[in-house]
């Protein structure tokens, strides 16, 4: 790359003598770095979604990732994330919004838009006595938008589903001795989508979304070495999930007046049904960490695993500074199928019916003002959810079951999105800044609270890529 950028400039010398004006050298150098950047843009592509699928293994320390299929993700990403996690009802053209697939018949036919996100997380854990904090970050999405033809979109992108990561202690005592066993996890869901929207007249929408779900999750139980003369026993439990998920999107938009209109969406998401092979570990280990003995394990094949249906509405009113919106969903995960075997727990009491229920607001002073102050977005928004998935709930002096039970989790969120105008085709992109605090609070006693701290960094890259230019 230095060498090429010392070429343009001494090509930039050389017509300064010769007498080209600076507008034409201005125009070669733009033209030429736009060819250069696009012709690594697959190569960065490609970096970014290997990358995430790697990242996407971590991103979470919650003990409650240990049930069910971990930590569930939200499909708001980018700026949406900062008001709230809404995406039923946003329609806009500058930023991919997979949350509703009918959203991408919003982009014109010369548009090209490029998205990706990452985070840093700050976690607090306490049961009233005790507290730990834990740090986490990682890459969370890449996603893109483009034209196919006339009012048809379409999408593509890698995003998370659920992330399991997770390692804590509980004593357990025998009439010689007490002593800790060790739980830990690793691992979560990711979907790698596509998808296409048409606008059927000018203010409704259809759109979908094919995803291709997979990922794998493990489990491991540790009994540490009591003395240096027993051995430790190490139980891991490990499965790989893959299937198609398919998501279905409209999208009515009814105009207030030439600067304002409301958008109402709705989002439905067909239950799963899988079936996949659980593989079991068992091996006893020396001091040294050595394996001695390999115990014997049945692979367990057919194992049910099911995701719920999923019903989504939104709706969203904007005018030139402002927009406002709320969103709500309801997941139908209870009798989901799941195996016992993973948590000891049954159909009856692992998961719960979920709801979501969010709202959210962004405003510009003025979106065409040349100071820049006057052009950056701010945002806000509020989150309300119950957990989908119950946990077992232990004493903690006697380490005896003494029920099940979920939480609530409430999230509170900013954020201000910078514009960065190409003055080569005039088109907006948006360095997106989010903060946000979620708390889980739980429904009993003896469960533990979390507290996080988050601030995530995404970029909405906006081209000018299909446009057929007269001269070079």
């Amino acid at each position: 790359m230095l060498v090429t950028s010392q070429k343009y400039v001494i090509f930039a010398v050389q017509k300064i003598h010769s007498g080209l004006n600076s507008q034409g050298i201005v125009f070669y150098l733009q033209n030429r770095m736009k060819k250069v950047i696009k012709s690594l843009f697959p190569l960065l592509t490609l970096w970014a979604f290997a990358s995430i699928a790697f990242a996407q293994q971590v991103g979470t320390n919650s003990l409650y990732s240990r049930y069910g299929y971990g930590q569930l993700s939200n499909p708001a990403i980018g700026a949406s994330e900062s008001m709230g996690g809404i995406s039923y009802g946003l329609r806009r053209s500058q930023e991919v919004n997979p949350g509703n697939p009918a959203s991408y018949s919003s982009l014109d036919t010369l548009t090209f838009v490029f998205d990706y996100g990452i985070s840093g997380h700050y976690s607090i854990y306490s049961d009233g006595s005790n507290k730990q904090n834990l740090y986490n970050g990682n890459l969370d999405y890449v996603a893109m938008q483009f034209p196919l033809i006339g009012k048809i979109a379409g999408s593509f992108g890698l995003l998370p589903y659920s992330k399991v990561g997770y390692s804590f202690g509980r004593e357990q005592s025998t009439t010689d001795f007490t002593y800790q066993e060790i739980y830990s996890g690793s691992g979560g869901l990711s979907q790698v989508y596509g998808g296409i929207a048409w606008e059927l007249f000018k203010f409704a929408s259809i759109g979908a979304n094919v995803s291709y779900l997979f990922g794998n999750i493990e489990h491991t139980r540790q009994l540490p070495l009591i003395n240096s003369n027993t051995l430790a026993r190490i139980k891991t439990d490990k499965f790989r999930f893959s299937d198609v998920k398919f998501d279905f999107g409209l999208q009515l938009t009814y105009p207030l007046s030439r600067e304002e209109s409301i958008t109402m969406g709705l989002v439905y998401s067909p239950k799963i049904n899988s079936e996949s092979t659980i593989y079991p570990y068992d091996r006893l280990i020396n001091s040294s960490g050595q394996v001695t003995q390999q115990l014997e394990s049945d692979t367990l094949t057919h194992q049910s695993f099911q995701l719920p249906n999923t019903f989504g509405a939104g709706i969203s009113y904007r005018n030139n500074n402002l927009l406002v919106g709320i969103d709500g969903s309801y997941q139908t995960w209870k009798d989901m199928q799941y195996p016992d075997y993973l948590d000891g727990m049954t159909s009856e009491t692992r998961f719960n019916n979920r709801y979501r229920l969010s709202a959210g607001a962004e405003y510009v002073n003025d979106p065409l003002s040349r100071n820049l102050l006057q052009r950056i977005r701010f945002r806000a928004g509020l989150s309300f959810a119950n957990s989908y998935n119950n946990v077992n709930i232990y004493h903690p002096t006697n380490s005896s079951l003494v029920g099940t039970d979920g939480f609530k989790e409430y999230g509170f969120n900013v954020g201000f999105g910078i514009p960065f105008r190409d003055m080569y085709n005039g088109r907006v992109s948006l360095l997106n800044i989010g903060f946000g605090y979620s708390l889980l609070e739980p429904n009993a006693t003896y469960m533990i609270k979390e507290e996080v701290f988050k601030i995530s960094l995404s970029m909405s890259i906006n081209e000018l890529w299909f446009f057929k230019r007269q001269f070079e």
